[in-house]
């Protein structure tokens, strides 16, 4: 994924948070704290894999199928920021 490095550094910062929550969540079990907040850490979790998800998958469309900003077919243009858009919608 060679389009990747350009943005490593900023991705590798999510991993590392998401990193941080799963621990957190490690932390949270072994002191047998409450479900709900488990629960709610389990969510933040899903919910920070979703936003690196979508940003790789929108790296990929614009790098791979179509950059909206630079490509001259304006039906494809459409198309791929369409794409991304629910790309984004779809993982929150």
């Amino acid at each position: 994924m060679s389009h990747t490095i350009r943005q490593k550094t900023k991705l590798l910062n999510r991993v590392r948070r998401l990193r941080g929550q799963v621990e957190a969540i490690e932390r949270a079990l072994e002191a047998e704290t409450e479900c709900i907040e488990v629960m709610q850490l389990v969510v933040s979790v899903r919910g920070a894999a979703n936003g690196l998800m979508a940003e790789l998958m929108e790296d990929h469309i614009r790098f791979h199928v179509s950059d909206p900003a630079r490509d001259p077919n304006a039906a494809r243009a459409k198309g791929s920021e369409q794409l991304i858009d629910v790309v984004h919608a779809y993982l929150r």
